[in-house]
Parts: structure tokens; sequence; C-alpha cells
């Protein structure tokens, strides 16, 4: 993760919203950096529980939190005693090699009726598919291309990830391409805002196109299914 994203129709902000009050309920936040999101959603009232590998990233986000735990997940997963309201992993997935793997390790410690946050770049926005029609696939610092991504996803393979875990999607919001982190700030200002307002509802509808990342709210299949068999 990198610095936090304040404009509304960011992943950070979304994933704020959808996460909503914790009322002393426990969050695991995974890939909590220096304790980004982690912060906010301490003041919102969860009781946080962080893992971040870097050394120096996790002392800086230790203030955020119940807990920091500092740990690799491409080399182990930490043993973790609590169970947990709300499991979020926020631009963390792509970032490893097996993550599958995390995901049903960690998803074992949700509490019952838990729900799990994830958000994902869309690797088929438009952004990405034009460059290599004239031979260009290029890496960058940052976004949906960046260098540090060992996965990429879609939203067809991000539901099918999902799926092999366990889990269902509940609820799906896509986010549009960051404007206010492209265009210089010299720039920003009412005609921006109503732009980006715009980029959003084009993200919105069209989604696997548009949709620079896809922020998704997930539960346990097998919840879903104990529920149906309950009904009848």
């Amino acid at each position: 993760m990198y610095d936090f994203k304040p404009d509304r129709y960011s992943s950070h902000s979304v994933i704020v919203r959808l996460a909503g009050d914790g009322q002393g309920r426990r969050l695991l936040d995974v890939g909590a950096a220096d304790g980004l999101l982690s912060r906010l959603f301490t003041e919102r009232g969860w009781r946080v529980t962080a893992i971040e590998r870097d050394p120096d990233r996790a002392a800086g986000g230790r203030a955020f939190c119940e807990r920091m735990v500092v740990a690799d997940l491409d080399r182990e997963v930490p043993a973790l005693d609590e169970r947990f309201d709300l499991i979020v992993y926020g631009d963390v997935l792509e970032h490893l090699v097996d993550p599958l793997k995390i995901l049903r390790a960690l998803d074992a410690r949700l509490a019952p009726g838990g729900r799990v946050i994830v958000s994902m770049p869309n690797v088929a926005h438009l952004w990405v598919r034009l460059p290599p029609l004239p031979g260009r696939f290029d890496y960058a610092d940052r976004g949906i291309l960046d260098r540090t991504h060992v996965r990429f996803f879609t939203e067809r393979s991000l539901r099918q990830l999902l799926a092999a875990a366990g889990l269902e999607v509940a609820r799906l919001e896509p986010t549009p391409a960051p404007l206010p982190q492209v265009v210089p700030p010299r720039w920003h200002g009412p005609w921006l805002d109503a732009l980006h307002g715009v980029n959003a509802g084009a993200a919105r509808a069209f989604r696997r196109l548009l949709g620079y990342q896809f922020v998704v709210v997930a539960r346990p299949l097998a919840e879903t299914r104990a529920a149906l068999a309950a009904r009848g």
C-alpha cells in the first residue's frame, strides 16, 4: 500500500466506508504498511490486529492497532489466537506468490458471521489493454502494473480466486482511475472534481473496462449454504 488516497472514490475510502463502525469488534488488517488504514479503523471503533512484513513500516504502524504482527506471508502464516469479525486485504493479494493459500489460512480465523474485504487492481482496465496493441507492456513504480505485483486479476479471475477460498461475493464496487493522483496539484479544482465524478460513474457503468480497482465484500460460502438449508 502507498500513501492514503483521501478522495471519496479511492479504494481506501471505499474500504473504510464498507467496513463501517467497529463497535468493539475485531478486525485483521493484512498488509498494513505503516498503519494507513489501521489508524482509521481504530478511530471507527475496531480492535485492530495488523500484519506487515516490513519491520520498519510495522514499527510505524504499531501505535494504530492493538497488535502488530511482523510476518512475510510468502514465507509463513502467523499464528493468530483471535477470531475476527472482519478481515481486510487492502491492495495486498496481488503482491503475494500464493494469495489463495493466504486467504484460506487467514480466513479460518473469521468469527461466525464475519466478512472479508478485498481490494484488487483490474488488469483488464482500458489503460492496460491499449499499450500492448503497438507492442508496449511497461511496468511502473505504482498503479496496476506496479513492478512489485506478482499476480494480476480481472473481475472474473478475482471471483474465481475468492470462490476457491470458499468465499462468496456479497458486494463489488469498482473504483475509477485515480485522477487526483495523476493530475498535477496546480490543476486541481472544481473542474477536476466534476470530471472525477463522471469518471466514477463510467467505472460503475463499465466496470470490467473502466474499473481501476475492485473492492469486494465477501462472506464464507458455507454460511450461505447453511442459511439456505435452514430455510428449507
